[in-house]
């Protein structure tokens, strides 16, 4: 018993040294839920997804306040998506106001560089423009917000979700097995780091050929589904390769917003 109580000690110990080089979780303020939705490949539609997701939330419930925060530094899609320009107002406490669009406010770091100008950075330069991202933006009361995360794996995902407590991960994938590989990636990454993935997300699924209807699975057929069989985790959606949500996001008009009737 003396041995087993010595192993307890000795684990308890060894939690606590490598705890404290964890930083402490500290909520943004007045955001009561964080859904962080990641890819482990770029080009999955990830930030399709997450527009969609954000404007989804506000649609069911207009009772709830909703934010969609742009977390992908080097490739910021969200200013385009929600058809938004401009830089934004700073408060009297010096924190940036959001750009609103369709009831979303919206905070990236497209709106505080030029358009094409590229992000020509080290990591910690990044992880600096992270944090402010997070900690320096007036979000007023958020029930949700909805962070669009870069893809991969890397110090952005990590300090995104050691800072801050996070209500679930959201993983798009591709049916294809080369999307698949990195998503199973994320998804683990994510349970090593003890957030709760929500679900998995299967993006451009089948392609309908508009003028004979046949269905091509361009990237494979439920890949997706077999990886959440196998991490034993839920398929939140299955969302086909249609070119109305392709023109609907580049245009500022999400589908969401502009077709919500649609079978898209």
């Amino acid at each position: 018993q003396s041995s087993s109580s010595g192993d307890e000690a000795l684990r308890d110990r060894r939690a606590r040294i490598l705890s404290r080089g964890l930083p402490k979780q500290k909520p943004i303020e007045g955001v009561k839920q964080v859904v962080v939705v990641a890819s482990g490949k770029g080009g999955v539609g990830k930030s399709t997804t997450a527009v969609n997701i954000a404007l989804a939330l506000a649609a069911n419930d207009s009772a709830k306040e909703v934010g969609l925060l742009d977390a992908d530094i080097y490739g910021p899609s969200i200013p385009k998506m929600m058809n938004l320009k401009g830089n934004p107002e700073l408060t009297p406490k010096n924190l940036m106001r959001p750009l609103k669009n369709y009831g979303i406010a919206c905070m990236s770091m497209g709106f505080l560089i030029e358009e094409t100008a590229p992000v020509v950075w080290r990591g910690l330069m990044v992880m600096s423009a992270v944090e402010k991202l997070l900690r320096q933006v007036d979000w007023g009361q958020l029930d949700y917000l909805v962070i669009d995360m870069p893809p991969g794996t890397g110090d952005v995902q990590l300090s995104v979700s050691q800072n801050i407590p996070i209500a679930g991960a959201v993983i798009v994938s591709t049916p294809q097995d080369v999307a698949l590989l990195d998503a199973h990636k994320g998804a683990e990454m994510f349970r090593k780091v003890h957030v709760p993935v929500l679900g998995l997300v299967q993006n451009m699924s089948v392609f309908q050929c508009p003028k004979c209807k046949h269905e091509t699975h361009i990237f494979g057929t439920d890949g997706v589904k077999d990886l959440a069989k196998t991490l034993g985790l839920d398929i939140l959606g299955d969302v086909p390769l249609h070119i109305n949500i392709r023109e609907t996001c580049d245009s500022g008009q999400p589908v969401v917003i502009s077709q919500p009737q649609s079978d898209a």
